[in-house]
C-alpha cells in the first residue's frame, strides 16, 4: 500500500536539486512532476485572485464625492488591467500544463533545442530558449509587430 501512495504523491524536488540534476535527465518524469506543480500553483492563485476581483467589484459602495469616486474607478481599472494581464497569463500556463501532457514541455517551440531548467524556473510558461526569445525581440524591434 506504501507503493500506491508513492505513486500517487512522488515527493517533489527542490528547485536546487533541480538545478543539480545532469543534463541526460532533462525533462524526466521528476522535473516534469516540479513544473506541472509550479504551474498548477500558479494556475490557482491567478484563479484565486480573479474571484477576489469580482468580489471587490461586487462590494463596491456607491461614492456622492465625485474625487472618491474617480479614485474607486481609478483603483477598479488598475485591478482589471491587472486581471487581464493574468487572463493571458493564465492561458500560457494552461498551454505549457498542456505540453507537459504532449511530452514537449522544455523544449523550443522554433529550434527543438532545450530551454533550459534556470530560464523555466525564471519563467515556467517559456516556450523559447533564450536566443530564440532574443531574435524574435530583436525582429519585432526592427519589423514591429
Amino acid at each position: 500500500m506504501a507503493q500506491t501512495d508513492k505513486t500517487k504523491q512522488p515527493k517533489l524536488l527542490t528547485e536546487k536539486q533541480l538545478l543539480a540534476m545532469p543534463e541526460d535527465d532533462y525533462m524526466n518524469d521528476a522535473q516534469l512532476a516540479f513544473f506541472r506543480n509550479r504551474l498548477q500553483e500558479l494556475e490557482a492563485e491567478i484563479l484565486a485572485n480573479a474571484g477576489a476581483t469580482t468580489e471587490n467589484l461586487r462590494e463596491t459602495q456607491f461614492a456622492p464625492d465625485p474625487a472618491d469616486r474617480a479614485t474607486i474607478e481609478e483603483e477598479h481599472a488598475l485591478e482589471l488591467r491587472t486581471r487581464d494581464r493574468e487572463r493571458k497569463l493564465l492561458k500560457k500556463v494552461q498551454q505549457s500544463l498542456g505540453l507537459i501532457d504532449s511530452g514537449d514541455y522544455g523544449w523550443c517551440e522554433e529550434t527543438g533545442e532545450a530551454i533550459g531548467i534556470p530560464r523555466l524556473l525564471a519563467r515556467p510558461t517559456a516556450n523559447l530558449s533564450l536566443e530564440a526569445q532574443e531574435r524574435r525581440e530583436k525582429r519585432q524591434k526592427l519589423y514591429g509587430d
